[in-house]
């Protein structure tokens, strides 16, 4: 019975994977009506399994009735069930395809299936291969080599795709970057938009986290070892509480994402868009795309498009979803658990003995978010002023101050423009290349050298002028491997961009320095922004591109990490001296 068992999940797993395989082949190719007829016959058959692999699930393990995992299961189940109803009866009983009439519901059954089965399976992350520097790195070669095979599908796009913008557009999605060679709103289809929009929901949160915590979801099982790399790279205090910070995760992206969907579709009028299905996919695209710091938009010329270019609420709703996805998963929890405690003692009865809890907001926290709050208030007054009489000179008083404000914060590699980039002054060109550069704060969907490493030089930098030996800020000390840290990860990042830069003036020479610059900062953190040369630039320079893209997602330093062995901790030290510096 247990061998029969097995069989029937390994089973259900196999034929839910070619169910995925067969979606891909329905919407990326042109089906005859035979072909098509099979394929929708195939998700019927697919669905069926799969149902009876949950049901059987059940059937000999009660205990699963008892678990948060019964809930997934049962709406799925009734969604299956909805849709076997809606096809044999309502269908059948007015002779038309209901169902097969818009095949995304049959697929979506299918899809569910298959997220069933596969992380029915226990992921378990080893490090006897590859350690996690490793690990992160493979996984997003592996997801950007699917999204190029994926964009490069006859119907993902309504003309012909070279492999080399494939690879440029799906490296630019997974690392959420935003750079783009071709029009995303009207060189692909609805189905290449999707997968984009995939891509970038899988760079932003993590291939990696995202599997395995719906591993864990499931299976509610996992290794020591697998908590271990997961630890490492997702810099848990704790190795017992890897998983609960993967499910906080998660569940911001979710909640943030959703709120956004929700808002800016009411933010849209009703003549934005032509019906209720373009306007709903225009807010789940924007809110994924600015929670993960992406800058991808529909619109040919983003949000300077004519339709949203004055919808300032809808540009407040996206600041602040892409404020959120960049300030990083630990700093938002840390606010979260820091207003429970406030909204606790607020409604707390006075007889009750007050809880102390100190240093609710954490060093780390309080670190970025004075860096990023003080980034976010000079940006807003440098480019008021200098874009006063420029850029901002045809909007309204509150159109300046929120255009202003999208300006001071989209540098931090959001990527999304609501003016003309070509059009910008030298000074204000000059700003942007520091926010660019500096860029998010650590362990959030953004890029750059982060928020806490400018914060550990500026104050490393005051250290110095004081005479200290240490960097003391809110009554704690630095560490000194944090110090040595980000002036790694400094150096290494002016050293990538200047060789970049120096590569792509020498296959694009008749491209502009400013113009070559703005495009490899942009690239390295991930921000997107552009001065319109991206799609004008030679195969060699968007090769340079896409490896500099790759680069700041990973960061040059755990590249480093993954390619040189750990030197194993030797018990003797050399005599220290100092060295001539200035």
């Amino acid at each position: 019975m247990q061998l029969k068992r097995q069989q029937l999940y390994r089973t259900a797993l196999y034929m839910s994977l070619l169910g995925v395989a067969a979606f891909v082949i329905d919407f990326g190719f042109d089906q005859s009506r035979l072909a098509q007829q099979l394929l929708d016959g195939f998700y019927f058959l697919v669905i069926a399994i799969g149902l009876a692999s949950t049901f059987f699930r059940y059937f000999r393990n009660t205990s699963l009735l008892q678990r948060r995992v019964f809930a997934f299961d049962l709406l799925s189940v009734l969604y299956t069930l909805y849709i076997f109803y809606m096809y044999l009866f309502v269908g059948r009983a007015f002779e038309t395809d209901l169902i097969l009439e818009n095949p995304i519901w049959v697929v979506a059954a299918v899809i569910l299936t298959f997220f069933r089965e596969f992380f029915s399976l226990r992921l378990e992350l080893k490090q006897t291969y590859l350690n996690p520097a490793q690990l992160f790195i493979f996984s997003f070669l592996a997801i950007i080599t699917c999204g190029t095979l994926l964009l490069l599908l006859p119907n993902a796009a309504n003309q012909p795709l070279s492999f080399l913008d494939a690879l440029f557009t799906s490296t630019s999605a997974v690392c959420v970057t935003g750079l783009i060679v071709v029009d995303t709103g009207t060189f692909f289809t609805r189905f290449g938009q999707s997968i984009i929009l995939f891509l970038i929901q899988m760079g932003g949160l993590g291939i990696l986290t995202f599997a395995s915590y719906f591993s864990y979801f499931f299976k509610r099982a996992t290794t020591y070892e697998h908590q271990l790399t997961l630890s490492e790279m997702t810099n848990s205090e704790k190795i017992g509480e890897v998983f609960e910070t993967l499910k906080r995760i998660v569940l911001i992206t979710l909640v943030v994402e959703g709120a956004a969907v929700l808002l800016i579709f009411l933010s849209l009028g009703g003549n934005t868009f032509d019906g209720f299905v373009e306007r709903a996919y225009f807010s789940l695209f924007h809110a994924i795309s600015a929670f993960c710091n992406a800058g991808f938009s529909t619109l040919s010329n983003g949000l300077y498009e004519e339709p949203v270019r004055t919808n300032y609420g809808m540009q407040l709703v996206i600041i602040a979803t892409f404020v959120l996805g960049g300030l990083g998963f630990p700093i938002v929890v840390n606010l979260v658990s820091y207003l429970k405690y406030k909204v606790f003692q607020l409604f707390r009865r006075r007889k009750e003995v007050t809880i102390h809890r100190p240093w609710l907001v954490n060093l780390n926290s309080r670190i970025n978010l004075v860096t990023s709050g003080s980034l976010l208030l000079i940006g807003f007054v440098a480019y008021f002023l200098l874009e006063y009489n420029a850029t901002l000179a045809d909007r309204s008083l509150f159109g300046k101050v929120v255009t202003s404000l999208f300006g001071a914060a989209t540098p931090r590699t959001a990527g999304f423009n609501t003016v003309d980039m070509a059009a910008l002054t030298f000074p204000t060109v000059m700003v942007t290349y520091l926010l660019m550069w500096i860029g998010a704060s650590p362990a959030s969907t953004g890029g750059g050298i982060k928020t806490s490493t400018f914060a550990i030089a500026v104050l490393n930098i005051l250290s110095l002028a004081k005479g200290k030996t240490r960097i003391e800020v809110f009554r704690r000390e630095i560490a000194s491997v944090s110090v040595k840290r980000a002036f790694a990860i400094i150096s290494l990042s002016l050293l990538v961009i200047g060789i970049a830069i120096m590569l792509i003036a020498m296959f694009d020479s008749d491209k502009s320095l400013l113009a070559i610059g703005f495009e490899c900062f942009s690239a390295y953190s991930t921000v997107g922004l552009s001065l319109g040369i991206t799609g004008a630039l030679t195969a060699k320079s968007k090769v340079v591109i896409i490896a500099i893209m790759f680069i700041g997602r990973v960061s040059m330093l755990s590249i480093l990490i993954a390619i040189f062995r750990k030197t194993k901790h030797k018990n003797y030290q050399y005599p220290t001296e100092e060295l001539t510096i200035n």
